[in-house]
């Protein structure tokens, strides 16, 4: 397959730059591991969507000639060859291109402490994935923790659907809120959000500088312990959803030889990379929201297509996006007491059963796979490489491809050796 610009990820970021390509009259396919657009927050495409602005984006996205390949999971690439190759059902794709736009999204953070692998215990966004898939929560009780807006979307979406939401355990101080809150007079629609998401959950205790330091239960979850400053408590619970913000997926970009800062793609003013014709926009070039990811889309789109003066004139709102994006980053940064969560024997790593105990000596990431193969399961590090980065400050280690799983019959067909398949 041949195109003239490639965007993978179709969440608002990839919607956005697809949009504004096919605008411009260029041939465009878009690719997405899921099996409809609109990515994490928009998830499950057109009939689910969950606001005005969403229906509004796939509609535009449906009316122009944009070709989609869904399903399809990306394992390598080079840039210089400029050529993808994705695994789809039984086969593997190569699609070769002359622009490429990465909107890989971004992912959620997961911080080990007792007891969080048991069942029941999940991130927020896996939590209300499994409760959208027809998970029954009708009458259970739930416990949601962790930071930032997503807690109180995920508690009005249980509460909604019938859940006993306990309680909502956010992490960040009284004071930083406060300063966020303040902060949103430039964004009037955020607080009109904030206030409809706040007033929908009356009678939910919504808890600041607290958080959970343990799951209990014998073959499930059945209670958590919470702090918030010196007082200690606990609290039955059918299900806990815990989410510490998120990673930018940058994977990819590393694996094609993009810069990479901060686990972020390093762009410029139209979004490209430091690779020529390889653009990134949404939270793959840093945690911003969808205003942010919808805006450096359509800068992304335009530059691809040679638009220059389209993409100039949103400079501006891409600078307004981002300054709503640096305030939540500063409201609700991660708090130094959740690094003293996990024990001695607290998992770290799920996919190798590798303890707190076996890693906190050691000073990489690599000195760590060597010795405990920490970061070399089927996740790919893609859990413990963000948790180990907070708790021992452990820089991301190198990019191999298959950067995700593939079967074997792939790696052959695209000649992928086993020492390339092995990640450092």
């Amino acid at each position: 397959m041949t195109t003239d610009i490639l965007v993978i990820g179709a969440g608002p970021a990839g919607m956005a730059a697809a949009v504004a390509a096919a605008a411009s009259g260029r041939e465009v396919t878009v690719l997405d591991d899921n099996p409809a657009s609109g990515g994490q927050i928009w998830r499950g495409g057109s009939r689910k969507a969950p606001s005005p602005i969403a229906r509004n984006w796939f509609r535009r996205f449906a009316q122009l000639p944009i070709t989609t390949v869904l399903g399809a999971q990306v394992i390598s690439g080079d840039a210089s060859n400029r050529t993808i190759v994705a695994e789809r059902l039984s086969s593997v794709e190569e699609i070769r291109f002359d622009s490429l736009i990465l909107a890989t999204g971004a992912r959620e953070l997961f911080l080990p402490f007792p007891g969080w692998t048991l069942p029941g215990v999940m991130g927020l966004g896996g939590i209300q994935a499994l409760a959208k898939s027809g998970m029954p929560i009708a009458e259970k009780s739930v416990v949601l923790a962790g930071t930032g807006p997503l807690l109180l979307a995920v508690a009005a979406y249980f509460q909604k659907h019938g859940a006993k939401v306990t309680l909502i355990a956010e992490q960040a101080d009284f004071g930083n809120i406060v300063r966020f809150g303040k902060s949103l007079w430039r964004h009037p629609s955020k607080i009109r959000e904030a206030v409809a998401l706040r007033s929908s959950l009356t009678g939910v205790p919504y808890r600041l500088g607290c958080w959970i330091e343990e799951a209990r239960g014998r073959d499930r979850l059945e209670s958590v312990r919470l702090r918030q400053r010196n007082r200690v408590w606990q609290l039955e619970s059918d299900f806990a959803g815990i989410g510490y913000g998120l990673v930018p997926n940058s994977e990819l970009a590393a694996l094609l030889g993009c810069e990479i800062t901060a686990r972020c793609i390093a762009v410029n003013e139209f979004q490209q990379t430091s690779i020529d014709r390889v653009f990134a926009a949404g939270e793959c070039t840093g945690i911003g929201g969808v205003d942010s990811a919808l805006v450096q889309g359509r800068i992304a789109g335009y530059s691809a297509a040679g638009k220059s003066d389209q993409a100039r004139a949103l400079f501006r709102s891409r600078v307004h996006a981002a300054r709503f994006a640096m305030h939540l980053n500063e409201a609700f940064r991660l708090r130094s007491e959740l690094k003293g969560l996990p024990e001695v024997d607290t998992i770290v790593c799920r996919c190798e059963d590798i303890a707190y105990g076996r890693l906190k000596d050691f000073h990489s990431s690599r000195a760590a796979k060597l010795h405990t193969r920490c970061g070399m399961g089927p996740c790919g590090g893609r859990v413990c490489g963000s948790a180990t980065e907070f708790l021992f400050g452990w820089s991301p280690d190198s990019v191999r491809p298959p950067i995700l799983p593939a079967r074997v019959a792939s790696l052959i067909e695209q000649r992928i050796t086993p020492e390339e398949a092995v990640t450092k």
